[in-house]
């Protein structure tokens, strides 16, 4: 990693430690140059100002999530080939990568973003929506998959049910910073793999 690559990152662990903590509004640009013990024209070497930042720092999230999903359903699927146990598979593993981590999940830029979105220009909440529909058409083909061989035991729209993995993901990590529970978010994901059976178990 060139020195140029590990400040940009720096800058970029700095940032989002604090945005995750208080939000993007209240985290200052000179509370990241401090954080990251730099000066003021090394921050606007890299970013030219707060928006240029949450577009960096939204990629790179994105990114991780993304390779996180790849990983763990890819591995599910390696571990069972029937669409819904690998589906099942893969839920229980991310709740209990989610139970691992002793200090709990730090929290969702996606979602410090989409709170705060009068902040930043259409790209950045342009870039935020088309996360979030990336993995609505990740959840629902998966979904597809397991309809095709498994019929719903009731009306259920599928585009619906792929926001509903990341409802519940999300919606755990809420759960999990107000209440100071860790387990709160791998507790819904494992009742949304609970759910799944019931909504895909064959018909009597």
């Amino acid at each position: 990693m060139t020195k140029k690559t590990n400040t940009r990152t720096k800058i970029l662990d700095v940032a989002e430690n604090a945005v995750l903590e208080k939000g993007f509004e209240a985290t200052s640009i000179d509370e990241i140059v401090a954080g990251a013990q730099i000066s003021r024209s090394g921050f606007f070497y890299h970013f030219k100002d707060k928006n240029e930042l949450a577009r960096a720092m939204l990629e790179r999230y994105i990114d991780a999530e993304n390779t996180l999903y790849d990983e763990l359903f890819s591995r599910a699927a390696e571990l069972n080939d029937d669409p819904l146990h690998s589906m099942l598979i893969g839920l229980k593993m991310l709740a209990e990568m989610l139970a691992d981590m002793p200090d709990g999940h730090p929290g969702c830029v996606i979602a410090a973003t989409a709170y705060q979105d009068r902040l930043f220009d259409k790209g950045v909440q342009d870039l935020n929506r088309e996360a979030i529909l990336g993995w609505r058409k990740r959840f629902r083909s998966m979904f597809e998959k397991i309809a095709d061989v498994y019929e719903p035991r009731d009306d259920v729209n599928l585009d619906a049910l792929g926001d509903m993995v990341s409802s519940v993901v999300e919606g755990g990590l809420v759960l999990q910073r107000a209440l100071r529970e860790n387990n709160a978010a791998s507790e819904q994901i494992m009742l949304l793999r609970s759910y799944l059976k019931l909504l895909f178990s064959p018909k009597s």
